[in-house]
């Protein structure tokens, strides 16, 4: 199959273009033909290219996208000319093939949500069950409107997370660049100046010359257990379910991380769940759409027993409460929602406030990680600095004292 560009009539004269997705040029001419439509130009497009290169489709694009067509639709705009605008405004050269594909989907005859439900590369479980929601409904611009509302504060919740760790990386990347240049570089051109001494060097200067040629001669062979041991570890541990489970319940038994990264679940899922469940989603899919995006095992296990429980015919409160993966403070919230009926209302405020201490803690980690590594490295140059020196200043008070 080819990738091709038209140009055609509609019977009522006016112009419309898109893609189409066929064995040849004949087969896009029939298929226009068969709905009616006079076809202009067919041209065929260029291979798209792998998707290590291709162009990916954040939720940031996703969020405009969404807004815009709530925009169009709120304004009585027919579905196929929305899509058709939004396409003409995208910048991202994916996300705007994704949408004339949808555009092409439902111009002959398939609805919304089954069109976009094709793309399941760009658009999520949770995006398509919003928009069958919506279309059900009847109030698909309100629900869209929802859906850019939720994209752009689970964008800025994940700016949040990845701003506090671009800085530390980077400091520790400069400090083992630094340490290897001297490791690997300088010492070994001391150690030649040493050699000339005849004299016994200091233990410090001894056990870093050490270090050094330990270092020089295993490097390679360290470097790629390293890179072998990473890559082992994500194929054969962390895309099993057992090992992503231990995984993750890992990572929230860290001091300081553990809190950060289960604080980011909290007002994922809350955020995700109260999304859902205002746009109409029934209870039982929500709850398996959130499990599938939470992000971390412990609390997608978590909510997988929350369903089974509601299926059997308890509450949300209970089972969330017995699996322990969530505070008290989340779990009384949403029994009071329960009770109240504003459930989503509760879980917006739950996710406001988790949200709220995400960037809180960041910016306290931040804060703190900084003089530490700074800290860190300034004790790791300087013990590299004082071991090589230490020699040259024994010796300068040995000749003072033979004056």
């Amino acid at each position: 199959m080819s990738s091709f560009s038209y140009a055609a009539k509609l019977p009522d004269g006016r112009k419309v273009t898109g893609s189409m997705d066929a064995a040849s040029n004949k087969g896009v001419i029939e298929a226009l033909h068969q709905k009616g439509f006079v076809v202009l130009e067919v041209k065929a497009l260029a291979a798209q290219r792998s998707s290590f290169f291709s162009t990916r489709v954040g939720p940031d694009d996703l969020a405009i996208f969404s807004r815009q067509m709530a925009t169009l639709v709120d304004a009585g705009i027919p579905i196929v000319a929305g899509l058709e605008a939004v396409a003409d405004q995208v910048e991202n050269p994916t996300l705007r093939k994704v949408i004339l594909n949808v555009k092409d989907a439902v111009e002959g005859g398939t609805n919304l949500t089954s069109a976009i439900g094709r793309e399941s590369k760009v658009f999520s479980p949770l995006f398509v069950s919003m928009v069958r929601a919506g279309e059900i409904s009847g109030h698909l611009a309100e629900v869209l409107q929802r859906l850019a509302v939720y994209l752009e504060k689970s964008a800025s919740l994940q700016r949040k997370v990845k701003s506090a760790c671009i800085y530390p990386a980077i400091v520790i990347g400069m400090a083992v660049v630094i340490t290897g240049v001297l490791v690997l570089t300088v010492i070994p051109a001391f150690k030649e100046i040493f050699s000339t001494m005849g004299a016994q060097l200091p233990l410090p200067t001894r056990l870093l010359l050490a270090f050094s040629d330990f270092s020089r001669r295993f490097f390679l062979p360290i470097v790629g257990s390293l890179i072998a041991g990473v890559i082992v570890f994500r194929r054969k541990v962390l895309r099993t379910k057992p090992g992503r489970l231990w995984f993750d319940r890992l990572m929230l038994r860290l001091p300081i991380v553990g809190v950060l990264i289960r604080k980011v679940a909290i007002a994922k899922f809350a955020r995700t769940l109260a999304t859902l469940v205002k746009s109409g989603v029934q209870i039982l899919s929500a709850l398996e759409i959130v499990s599938e995006t939470a992000g971390n095992r412990v609390i997608a296990d978590a909510l997988i027993q929350v369903k089974n429980s509601i299926r059997e015919g308890e509450n949300i409160a209970a089972p969330l409460a017995a699996s322990k993966a969530f505070p008290p403070m989340v779990v009384r919230m949403i029994a009071v929602g329960e009770q109240t009926g504003r459930l989503d209302e509760m879980l917006s405020k739950v996710a406001d406030f988790y949200e709220e201490q995400v960037d809180a803690s960041v910016n306290g980690l931040t804060s703190a990680l900084e003089p530490l590594i700074i800290c860190v490295l300034g004790v790791v140059v300087g013990s590299i600095v004082f071991a090589i020196f230490l020699p040259i200043f024994k010796m300068a008070s040995l000749a003072g004292g033979h004056r």
